[in-house]
């Protein structure tokens, strides 16, 4: 067996499942569930009738390439939604189809990371953990940035040492962050781009939470806007991954794309053609639609405001929690150890939610995570209200 198997953290909701074994949870009280970031509104009805009405492609082998009608169909959704001019992005060179960003991510690493180097992966801390099982798995070393409110709940990148950026091989971003739902900002992403040329590695921005932000009139900027407004066309070292998972309400569609660097991803096409990882014709026609669909995702964000607004209003007077700048996620403090706060919690009022400790990794002896935990608003509006008035109750009763 590959022994970096053995070097792999489990799962944030392994340990969940440890943490919470034995406890007796009210039985008069259903469970609320505020733990996994699945999204639970319904998902477009078009969608589903498009992939009904091409079920005879599953007679069809898909390319690894996908189809020339999905790669123009988020070439456009891309230029559209990131402010770039038309014809910006080439279909044929800047975009490739994945099954979602999870595989995308962990697959994009093992494509990238030179072996004979003594490399890093750099990711904020708290994070994603695809980041650092991905770079272990690829023979780098994950290297933590620690996203702390006092900077935003962004890395202080300007306090990265030299010999850092010098070994990194990829930088992963996650804008909104989960679990934070901190956005970095253009001007930043424009100083990444710069120490990425300086440097020479690859910025890899997860923005798979990109669509769900809070001011219509303000969407937040990507890696892609800043190579627009850079005059980066080529989008040298910048790669950007996208989902329907969470902008469409279609997790279990596991269709996303990887766009931006034209000589990277025809790299990352050669290890995927031996990957086996086609995604379906059907599915991608059905993406499709749902790329070239604006009107369910608006629905989707004002679902999400609703809830945001209602939740924060009952927790504010007991817990230190802010809103953030995007994303489905809480991340406020606890009145005790986070830990300790998950499982009493679930006891005594049968809601769950993720210790922050389990999101994050301790560095010099902090971890960023520690005292906090995540709160995924994905439940409906009546649970997200029922599951924060029983945080408040449990808080108020300490």
């Amino acid at each position: 067996m590959n022994n970096v198997l053995n070097l792999l953290h489990p799962y944030p909701f392994e340990k969940l499942r440890g943490l919470l074994a034995g406890a007796q949870p009210p039985a008069d009280k259903r469970a609320i569930a505020l733990s996994i970031g699945e999204p639970k509104h319904r998902s477009p009805d078009f969608v589903a009738q498009a992939l009904a009405d091409n079920l005879d492609q599953l007679a069809v082998y898909p390319t690894t390439l996908g189809i020339p009608a999905l790669r123009e169909a988020i070439a456009r959704w891309c230029e559209r939604r990131f402010g770039l001019a038309a014809d910006a992005l080439d279909p044929a060179q800047h975009v490739l189809p994945v099954n979602g960003t999870r595989e995308a991510l962990f697959a994009f690493t093992q494509a990238v990371v030179d072996r004979s180097a003594d490399g890093l992966v750099v990711s904020p801390n708290p994070f994603y953990q695809i980041y650092e099982g991905a770079a272990l798995l690829a023979g780098a070393t994950p290297h933590y940035l620690p996203c702390l409110e006092q900077n935003g709940f962004n890395p202080d990148f300007d306090a990265v040492p030299v010999d850092v950026w010098q070994r990194c091989q990829i930088l992963f971003l996650c804008s909104p962050g989960n679990p934070t739902g901190a956005l970095v900002p253009l001007e930043t992403l424009k100083k990444l781009i710069a120490l990425a040329d300086q440097y020479d590695f690859v910025i890899a921005a997860d923005e798979c939470y990109s669509e769900l932000y809070f001011d219509e009139a303000n969407p937040p900027a990507g890696l892609l806007t800043a190579c627009a407004a850079l005059g980066r066309t080529d989008y040298k070292r910048c790669v950007v991954f996208h989902s329907l998972s969470k902008r469409s309400n279609l997790p279990g569609l596991r269709s996303g794309f990887v766009a931006g660097d034209a000589e990277i991803l025809k790299s990352f096409l050669l290890y995927r053609t031996y990957h086996g990882c086609a995604m379906p014709v059907q599915t991608q026609l059905a993406s499709i639609a749902a790329w070239n669909d604006e009107i369910h995702v608006r629905a989707n964000r004002e679902l999400y405001r609703a809830k945001f607004d209602a939740v924060l209003e009952i927790l504010a007077p007991v817990m230190d929690v802010q809103r953030p700048d995007g994303g489905f996620y809480l991340w406020p403090k606890t009145p005790m150890d986070d830990q300790q706060f998950t499982r009493e919690l679930f006891a005594r009022e049968h809601v769950t939610v993720v210790p922050g400790s389990y999101l994050s990794r301790e560095v010099d002896g902090m971890s960023p995570g520690v005292g906090r935990v995540r709160m995924a608003l994905v439940a409906p509006l009546a649970e997200c209200i029922e599951a924060a008035q029983r945080i408040r109750h449990f808080i108020e009763t300490l």
